[in-house]
């Protein structure tokens, strides 16, 4: 039986996973950065300037283009940087992301982490 903190681990062994300052520097700079958290902490919180909003619940539908959900920001070519709460999320959403053929995925942790070192930020 696995347990949440095996499919964690298996997560980020597959999916690379960025310091906030590393991330903040390519903000701006190409790519998509995706906040996987919920609305509700979005809106509490707000997010990253610029990034697209889908749940990790909802990731398989919006990154899987024969859906009718299909996020055209989501191109599997494209650079993809995923921040949630602490990073577990965005290591989960990374790695389905992964499976489903998108080749540049990158976890960049926690929007508490980001928002401290000073990445801009938006309601």
């Amino acid at each position: 039986m696995k347990s949440a903190k095996m499919y964690l681990d298996e997560a980020n062994k597959q999916v690379d996973k960025l310091s906030p300052e590393e991330a903040i520097a390519l903000h701006g700079k190409g790519g998509v950065f995706i906040d996987v958290r919920d609305s509700a902490d979005i809106s509490t919180t707000g997010t990253i300037a610029g990034a697209v909003r889908i749940p990790r619940g909802f990731i398989e539908f919006a990154a899987d283009e024969a859906m009718p959900f299909h996020n055209k920001s989501l191109k599997k070519d494209t650079d993809i940087y995923l921040v949630c709460g602490a990073g577990g999320q965005a290591a989960l959403a990374g790695k389905t992301l992964k499976e489903m053929g998108y080749k540049s995925v990158t976890n960049i942790g926690g929007f508490a982490d980001w928002k401290e070192a000073g990445g801009p930020v938006e309601k």
